[in-house]
């Protein structure tokens, strides 16, 4: 497997310090690394985040590790919700932070994305460092500084603390409920969007650009396009490859120190499809889940504004060139239904009237110059859901 030296040339261009970017071990067996690593870092006192699921992923196995190793250890487990779901949200951020002893001068982060956001938020104001233990490859924030936390009722993204080190077990992460691995699948996919949104912000609203960036974001969607088959059946080798994709995300959107490389409109959609879960109260869907199926309805309504003046000015000609060169909506619902994830926003349980909304409406929860503001900003009526119903025939 490939290590990430085009990580090294991206922070050199970048005038970044590369030695600022976490430790990171990707491969079977990484688990055991952890203690010595620990150990080195002279922390006596750690204290493990899980949930029920993480706990006995990894988390029990680490703790007891841990203890062999006399390294003192204490786990909290942070609580779940009516719907059996652990959330970003206050109650588990106070928790974490009421939990955890003083004497504790390290947090070890053991599950997927929801336990990394609670557990950054609080290594920040803590002020200790956190290590990163992937227990599926789930989502591509797991190196990121960016905490997308539910604060009453509202998504809302804080930027707080990256890991130290990611110690990505293969063994473990290849045994993740198969939804889990399509979440993680789906999140890369939306790097079909979220570059072209990018490359239009830089266009249109002068924003700054790096193409080595988005040169090392588009190779790692490639590389999941040629491996959805071993990814499919959790083979070895896909899982590692998917984790290096979404860990080279990550470390991408670390440099820059923004997250444009990897979130564009699709994700607006995204947060904007949470935020009524969680006004309904509803049980929540995989970010990864709802932002793969995004990705395939934004590619749709780009394609049919792809030639419209109106919607891009003097830059429609290149722009048009860029979104033809999209993968196409069936090929990206096809490969989600290969690696076991919903494929369409009914599948997800998000009705046609709310996509509907979203396009009209999502554009508005980030500051952010994209193919969707610019559509809205456009439009002399409201898009349509289906996104076949714009197109006047």
């Amino acid at each position: 497997m490939k290590d990430f030296k085009a990580i090294d040339q991206l922070a050199k261009e970048l005038h970044e310090d590369r030695s600022q970017l976490p430790y990171i071990e990707v491969r079977k067996g990484a688990l055991q690394a952890i203690t010595p690593y620990i150990g080195e870092q002279g922390f006596r006192h750690t204290t493990i985040i899980v949930d029920d699921n993480t706990w006995e992923a990894a988390g029990e196995r680490l703790f007891h590790e841990l203890e062999k190793h006399q390294i003192v250890g204490e786990a909290v487990l942070i609580k779940s919700n009516e719907h059996d779901q652990v959330l970003a949200d206050e109650d588990a951020i106070v928790q974490v932070l009421v939990e955890t002893s003083q004497q504790s001068n390290a947090l070890i982060a053991v599950g997927t994305g929801t336990i990394h956001d609670i557990t950054r938020f609080c290594s920040h104001k803590m002020d200790i460092p956190f290590l990163s233990v992937p227990t599926a490859a789930s989502v591509d924030g797991y190196t990121s500084k960016g905490a997308p936390l539910i604060l009453r009722g509202f998504k809302q993204t804080i930027q707080t603390a990256s890991p130290i080190a990611v110690f990505a077990d293969i063994d473990i992460i290849k045994k993740a409920p198969r939804e889990m691995t399509a979440a993680g699948f789906g999140d890369i996919l939306a790097k079909n969007t979220s570059l072209l949104d990018w490359k239009i912000s830089h266009w249109i609203n002068d924003e700054p650009y790096s193409e080595r960036a988005a040169d090392l974001t588009r190779n790692s969607l490639q590389m999941c396009i040629d491996h959805v088959e071993e990814i499919a059946q959790a083979d070895d080798e896909g899982i590692r490859l998917l984790m290096y994709a979404l860990i080279e995300s990550g470390l991408v959107m670390l440099l820059l120190n923004f997250s444009r490389s990897a979130s564009g409109g699709e994700h607006h959609l995204s947060h904007y499809w949470e935020m009524d879960l969680l006004k309904r109260n509803a049980p929540q869907v995989l970010h990864g889940a709802k932002v793969g199926v995004a990705t395939a309805v934004i590619t749709e309504l780009y394609q049919s504004y792809a030639n419209d003046e109106d919607v891009f000015g003097a830059n429609t000609g290149q722009i048009a060139e860029e979104i033809h060169n999209l993968y196409k909506p069936d090929q990206m619902t096809q490969w989600l239904q290969l690696v076991g994830g919903a494929a369409t926003p009914y599948e997800l349980g998000i009705d046609d009237d709310l996509v509907q909304k979203s396009l009209n409406e999502a554009f508005r929860l980030r500051d952010r110059c994209t193919g969707l503001y610019l559509i809205n900003q456009a439009k002399s009526k409201e898009i349509l859901y289906p996104v076949s119903k714009n197109i006047e025939l």
